[in-house]
């Protein structure tokens, strides 16, 4: 069996074994054991999809470093869920270790793959769709203390995800940017610090207000690039020949090539 079948379920079974581990040390309900192992099963599919799409025998190692992550973050999902939905209390340290240790992985899968050259397309969005579910998740878990507010910052990509399907200048392929994966990063940091109830509810909010302007800001410049980028819409120039008093139009009308005619552009 090839690595293009064992890989992402290998992960399924690994994270069914965290959820086993979770239930039998701080308990988990129902609520979240459904929402671990749907959000196992969805990770395992897409892999598969995303995997037979690249044409890709197996997965790199930077891959197996982000799915250690996303098995931390399908942790936090259960704990999440069975907080917000069957009303358990959270178990805040262990929730807040899984979202640290997630975290800090986040700066080791891109370095694995760098010395081992194997960066590809497939690694930077499997790392980008983990570090989105736990901005998600967790600013889920902050809203209720917090304000509803504050799923704007888990909802951003997404939103700008589905505008991108009705506008197709927004679809383009972004350039690279160290200052957006900076913010993506502090997102996270800053949901975590909120999930640890160590600051003051003023602070808190503070925080997570600043962590939203980030976002925007971050968010705000991608679309102004996009913007000015887009291709040009345009309109054929009508050319009108001038024919002189007593000289018949068909003598002196010449057949043009409009393809050569100046084209107006509107911007």
């Amino acid at each position: 069996m090839s690595t293009v079948r064992t890989g992402p379920q290998i992960g399924l079974i690994v994270q069914i074994v965290l959820l086993a581990g979770l239930a039998a040390t701080v308990g988990l309900g129902v609520a979240g054991w459904l929402a671990g192992l749907a959000y196992g099963a969805v990770t395992c599919l897409a892999l598969v999809r995303g995997l037979r799409h690249a044409d890709s025998a197996r997965l790199g190692p930077a891959d197996w470093v982000t799915m250690g992550r996303g098995l931390l973050v399908g942790g936090v999902t259960a704990l999440v869920a069975d907080a917000l939905i069957a009303g358990r209390p959270a178990p805040v340290a262990v929730l807040v270790v899984l979202t640290t240790v997630a975290l800090a992985l986040d700066a080791v899968d891109g370095k694995v793959a760098r010395r081992t050259r194997t960066a590809s397309a497939l690694g930077a969005r499997f790392d980008m769709e983990v570090d989105s579910v736990l901005v998600l998740v967790l600013s889920l878990y902050v809203a209720p203390s917090v304000g509803v507010w504050v799923l704007a910052i888990g909802l951003m990509r997404y939103a700008f995800l589905a505008v991108s399907w009705v506008l197709p200048w927004m679809d383009a392929q972004l350039p690279p940017r160290y200052w957006r994966k900076v913010v993506a990063a502090v997102q996270g940091i800053m949901l975590a610090v909120a999930a640890s109830q160590v600051l003051p509810g003023l602070a808190t909010t503070l925080l997570l207000m600043l962590a939203l302007g980030l976002l925007v800001e971050s968010f705000g410049r991608d679309v102004a690039w996009l913007w000015r980028q887009r291709a040009p819409r345009t309109v054929a120039t009508i050319v009108v020949a001038r024919v002189p008093l007593g000289v018949r139009p068909l003598d002196r009308i010449e057949e043009r090539d409009l393809s050569t005619a100046p084209v107006l552009s509107l911007r």
